[in-house]
């Protein structure tokens, strides 16, 4: 059983988002890999380069070349992890740019996910995400939400079947409540018999 971290708050210190995925990862008391995806940003992808990582073009361009290469490595990730946990950093109600990008290299037609008479069926292998989701004050499942539903959608995409929110909203008020109430979520979902044996 392996776990896939990844996040993504512009706040390197002391961010809600991270000190809750490291709590979680902890419980989970599972081998980790790790990618921040501020501390090691991916590299910046051109628009010709990026059509040309969603075709999965076979184009001998040293910059395609390497972004299909970045694309294969982020996958290979996914594909080594039973669980995804995601440190989501609501900005303006979505996702950072810098976790938006990873999206771009992983959703991949014919790698990553494949498209059927029944619709598109994920490749990943990955079993089970907990999306940590942080906001100022927009509440976590709620209408302006569309970091954490987005999210779910498209762990979906990529076959990942098994979803579980922790909300780490409210981080304009005090930072420790919010911490503790997601750590008491984590300790409530891990007690679950079915979340435990995933």
């Amino acid at each position: 059983m392996t776990v896939l971290k990844i996040d993504s708050s512009a706040r390197v210190e002391g961010a809600n988002s991270r000190i809750i995925t490291d709590y979680l990862v902890q419980q989970l008391g599972q081998p980790v890999i790790e990618r921040d995806l501020v501390k090691n940003p991916l590299p910046p992808i051109s628009p010709q380069d990026l059509v040309g990582v969603h075709g999965s073009h076979q184009d001998d361009r040293a910059s395609l070349q390497q972004h299909l290469a970045m694309s294969n490595k982020l996958i290979a990730e996914l594909q080594q992890a039973d669980t995804l946990v995601l440190g989501v950093a609501m900005y303006n109600f979505s996702v950072p740019a810098y976790l938006k990008q990873w999206i771009d290299y992983v959703c991949r037609a014919g790698v990553s996910f494949r498209y059927t008479a029944n619709g598109p069926e994920g490749l990943t292998g990955v079993k089970r995400v907990f999306i940590v989701t942080a906001s100022g004050g927009t509440p976590i499942g709620g209408d302006w939400d569309f970091a954490g539903r987005y999210m779910e959608h498209i762990c979906r995409f990529l076959g990942i079947n098994e979803v579980v929110h922790v909300d780490a909203s409210g981080s304009k008020g005090s930072p420790e409540v919010v911490i503790a109430s997601a750590r008491q979520q984590i300790d409530a979902l891990l007690a679950q018999p079915e979340l435990e044996e995933a």
